[in-house]
């Protein structure tokens, strides 16, 4: 009895500290991939400040660049559908390396000869991996929060996740306006540096444990289902709706803005391009920091007015001209769909279960990347037949109405929060 008093004392201290040690990779992993996730993010809107030199080069229309803008989308949502759940059989980390190893590939592409079909292959294979990469980092995310902080709340995480998502596109174009308004070459430098980054990006996420153990068995593949059975339909489809009305704002400011601001307010600096570009998506990540403590209610509440107020001054300012209206207005409907965004995200993480987490986040960026993709297409092909302005009008009256709908799933037994 005596002897086998002090084995586990002797024991626990190394387990302590084994437990300790596992739980600091967790948290360092926690912090790489969120590292990641910006690079990433930040790699797909590089080309938004430049597409007006590449329109001044090609002699590209407004139309052309909403069609170079859809083929991103259509990269996303392919891989959404195709790929964005495979990483809850797989693992994580052999997924996220698959997406830079694409987003690797466009920036050789971009480094080539800017022509338009080329052009238009490299922004395909950026969506490509974008669409791996969102659903597997945010589930990546919150797996390595909850190692490295058992029990605790999730707020760091949806804080992190979304912030990563939203400013990362918002810090592309800051870097890429920049380099290409203050340095030389402007349509390969910035690629330059972002291929570099991502390459750091890739040892990251070797270094980075896995979440997901990889099944003996694995299931039938199928292509992504996009369900709302997730334990709550009317939660779930109240998320997706702010989804996609959070990213349509984002998806005029990423293909239309700078083009309108170059051209139509007489503003052409890349730089300044750039710098409204990051304003809208960092008051979008500002906004989801800063709102994270709110009652659920008050959160969504607060999303939902300031960006039908925000798009509706938007309206207003490019109907006026006026830069210092159109810039405080796109702020405005940034903090309000970065905040809607965040609310969705977090309802879904909530909702789903572990083994289907992946699956239930590729559905919501399936949903909200159409948001991202239609309404430009929709504007590029307004201009074909009326002003950009007239054309923006329009889509701010269809973009009230989607929040209104939004409005009124989410206020129903377990909508969005």
């Amino acid at each position: 009895m005596s002897l086998s008093k002090p084995r586990p004392a002797r024991r626990a201290p190394a387990e302590r500290g084994d437990t300790q040690h596992s739980a600091r990779r967790y948290g360092a992993g926690f912090w790489m991939i969120a590292s990641v996730f910006v690079t990433a993010m930040a790699f797909s809107t590089v080309p938004t400040p430049l597409y007006p030199l590449y329109q001044a080069r090609e002699g590209f229309s407004t139309f052309t660049v909403t069609i170079v803008f859809a083929v991103y989308a259509i990269g996303v949502l392919t891989s959404l559908l195709l790929a964005g759940h495979v990483s809850d059989w797989i693992g994580r980390k052999k997924v996220l390396i698959t997406a830079l190893t694409l987003e690797l590939i466009a920036a050789a592409l971009f480094l080539t000869e800017p022509s338009l079909p080329v052009l238009l292959l490299a922004r395909l294979v950026t969506g490509l991996g974008v669409g791996m990469l969102t659903a597997t980092a945010t589930a990546h995310l919150h797996e390595l929060h909850s190692a490295h902080r058992p029990g605790a709340s999730p707020q760091r995480f949806e804080i992190v996740s979304t912030a990563a998502n939203i400013g990362g596109l918002g810090f592309g174009p800051l870097v890429a306006g920049f380099l290409a308004q203050y340095l030389g070459a402007p349509l390969r430098l910035p690629y330059l540096v972002f291929g570099a980054l991502l390459l750091i990006s890739v040892a990251a996420v070797a270094l980075t444990p896995e979440t997901v153990e990889e099944r003996p068995v694995r299931p039938t593949y199928r292509p992504q289902r996009v369900s709302a059975d997730h334990g709550d339909p009317a939660g779930y489809v109240a998320a997706a709706a702010a989804g996609f009305a959070s990213f349509a704002v984002f998806g005029l400011f990423t293909s239309l803005a700078p083009g309108f601001v170059g051209h139509t307010l007489h503003h052409p600096s890349r730089a300044l391009a750039g710098l409204i570009v990051f304003a809208v998506f960092g008051a979008a990540a500002a906004a989801q920091s800063l709102t994270g403590r709110l009652d659920a209610e008050v959160r969504r509440n607060i999303g939902l007015f300031a960006q039908a107020a925000g798009v509706t001054a938007l309206a207003v300012g490019m109907r006026t001209a006026s830069f210092p209206a159109f810039l405080v207005a796109g702020i405005v409907a940034g903090i309000g769909a970065g905040v809607l965004f965040k609310s969705a995200v977090g309802t879904v993480v909530a909702m789903a279960t572990p083994a289907k987490r992946g699956e239930a986040l590729a559905g919501l960026f399936l949903i909200s990347y159409l948001g991202l993709a239609l309404p430009p297409i929709g504007l590029g092909i307004a201009t074909l037949y009326t002003t950009v302005t007239a054309a923006m009008t329009w889509f701010a009256g269809v973009l009230l109405v989607l929040l209104t709908i939004a409005g009124v799933l989410a206020r129903r037994p377990g909508g969005t929060g």
